[in-house]
């Protein structure tokens, strides 16, 4: 029996993992949460935004078979939930009489067998990853919801981004702001959203509830981490991130309003931690949702490949991963003992397959025609794209998806293989650049995350931290060969993808001019290969795809300009890579 007295609320904050698209299965996570929730006395469950359809449901959205699947699920939810507590929930909401395709991203107050209320997002974001004016009507300013006795504020995500929303809600009269969310995670995230938040408490005076999604939908993950301010802007209650929750919260009424009880206080994970944490649930969520039965990979004795066998490892379990070094003859001894070393320590199934012969098939039917040509990158990428059909062959005679291994770096200047090692259904890399790759290997050396399925202790060689990175396609080759050390290419990238810089001010930052104007270059000719580069997990905030859209055909190259002050003395630090805590250098 729950609480009907006006002076005590408890509410339970739903931080759970729906998927995109399956409403059935959405329901029954919502269910089973009402369920638990009314054995525990809740008087309401805050869900995240969106949960009935998942998010983001893109252009779902405008399929009017969809929008009536979700009206649906929420008609007949409310015709079953006639007991325990009330539910607010998002859902896309076509709105009676509306025109055809007129569709809100809106929340639903289920309560006593009906739905109560439905309140519309007004603020719809159009930027980075975000298209919702593309699927979604503009929703009007909303009133607070009267729910037994209290008057409830419910902006939507982006509504509390600007102060426009809970400024009316606090002007109309409501006591508590319940902000349901779909809040993608990169870097700076967690901070933002807790002085977003903040802002909105001090501005209102109302205590705000923060609820967000857990889990991955393609390119993006969703760390949880919700959390509840007082109207002092004190922290009540932090749940954990990147697992799912429900937790139960005590209000009280006062002379001065609502008070929500101290309660969990988690403490979240930072830096190289978080972005670990966020390439796992990435990989695991997209394996799991799509229905793959297992991955398979390159395991080439380099740091991306066995990172990101770690992390698939840690995502899936060993016995859903295989990994396969594929040796040619430039593969050296030292790159066979660390891949199988690496196998041995993650306990996954590995196995060799040479490639010599396929390659040499390929040269030897390719020689009439290159005749009279010397050897170049032709020769090279032959054992790559070999490489990458051997792993495709392998994946669609057994059903795993191939695990694809480049990190940023090497995305962003398009040193990689094209139908080669560009090959497979995901990357959990990514968005990690080559620095941050020895970073987070070395760190899960040291630690585990509490949901890893994999081993403790040392899963990626120590040797394979140390040695000089080279790609092995030719005699002696190192990565450096043709490009800078990795923490000046990185510096001089994130300055040109995450913070555009102009080339003067990157030059002042002590980078000589013809190595940036070169890495310019580099990255706005591999454009077209990264349009066809597989999904991956989004960790910055500019990632490639989502965030950043260049056109492929483009005949723009910024013109170095004098610089307006003095080099000598202006210089700052050459690193602005986000540091292990999840701030700037620089």
């Amino acid at each position: 029996m729950t609480s009907t007295e006006t002076n005590k609320l408890r509410i339970a904050l739903a931080q759970l993992n729906p998927t995109v698209g399956d409403i059935k299965t959405n329901v029954e996570l919502l269910k089973s949460a009402h369920a638990d929730a009314m054995r525990q006395n809740v008087d309401l469950i805050l869900f995240p935004e969106l949960f009935i359809t998942g998010y983001p449901p893109e252009d779902l959205v405008l399929k009017p078979a969809f929008a009536a699947a979700s009206r649906r699920a929420i008609e007949q939810l409310a015709s079953e939930l006639t007991e325990g507590p009330g539910i607010l929930v998002g859902t896309i909401w076509p709105e009676d009489g509306a025109e055809p395709g007129k569709v809100y991203n809106a929340v639903v107050l289920i309560d006593e067998g009906r739905i109560q209320a439905v309140r519309y997002k007004a603020n719809l974001p159009n930027y980075g990853v975000f298209d919702e004016k593309r699927v979604f009507a503009v929703g009007p300013m909303p009133g607070p919801i009267s729910f037994r006795g209290v008057r409830l504020g419910v902006p939507i995500c982006e509504d509390i981004w600007t102060g426009d929303v809970c400024e009316c809600l606090e002007e109309s009269g409501a006591e508590i702001l319940l902000v349901p969310n779909g809040s993608p995670f990169d870097w700076k995230k967690p901070d933002v959203r807790l002085n977003i938040a903040v802002a909105r408490v001090i501005e209102t005076k109302l205590p705000l509830v923060y609820v967000n999604q857990l889990g991955g939908q393609d390119e993006l993950v969703f760390d949880g981490a919700s959390f509840v301010l007082n109207a002092d802007a004190s922290l009540a209650v932090q749940l954990p991130a990147w697992t799912d929750s429900l937790a139960i919260i005590d209000w009280t009424r006062g002379s001065n309003g609502w008070i929500c009880q101290s309660g969990q206080k988690s403490i979240l994970p930072e830096g190289d931690a978080s972005a670990y944490e966020a390439c796992m649930l990435g990989l695991r969520d997209y394996v799991n949702k799509i229905g793959f039965p297992n991955v398979v990979l390159g395991l080439s004795g380099g740091v991306d490949s066995a990172l990101v066998a770690a992390l698939a490892v840690d995502a899936l379990g060993a016995d859903r991963v295989h990994c396969v070094m594929l040796p040619y003859q430039y593969t050296s001894e030292e790159s066979l003992v660390d891949a199988a070393d690496c196998a041995t320590a993650l306990g996954m199934r590995y196995d060799i397959i040479p490639i010599k012969e396929p390659v040499d098939g390929f040269l030897s039917v390719l020689g009439d025609i290159f005749k009279g040509h010397p050897p170049d990158v032709t020769e090279e990428n032959l054992q790559s794209r070999t490489r990458g059909t051997i792993l495709m062959a392998i994946s669609n005679k057994f059903g795993g998806m191939v695990v694809t291994t480049g990190n940023k770096s090497e995305m962003s200047v398009g040193y990689a293989t094209i139908y080669g090692d560009m090959n497979g259904g995901f990357n959990p890399i990514k968005d990690l650049y080559k620095t941050e790759v020895f970073r987070i290997s070395a760190w899960r050396n040291t630690q585990k995350p509490a949901s890893a399925k994999g081993p403790d202790g040392i899963v990626i060689p120590e040797n394979i931290l140390t040695k000089p990175p080279s790609a092995e396609l030719r005699e002696g080759q190192t990565d450096q060969d043709n490009l800078p050390e990795y923490d000046v290419l990185d510096d001089i990238l994130f300055c040109l993808i995450e913070n555009e810089f102009p080339l003067t001010e990157i030059i002042a930052r002590g980078h000589l001019p013809e190595t940036v104007k070169r890495i310019e270059h580099l990255l706005y000719i591999a454009e077209y290969k990264r349009r066809q580069a597989a999904p991956g997990v989004k960790i910055s905030s500019k990632s490639f795809g989502r965030d950043r859209r260049y056109p492929i055909t483009n005949r723009f190259r910024e013109e170095i300009q004098p610089p307006k002050f003095n080099q000598n003395t202006s210089k700052v630090p050459s690193q602005v890579m986000p540091r292990a805590d999840g701030g700037d250098m620089g």
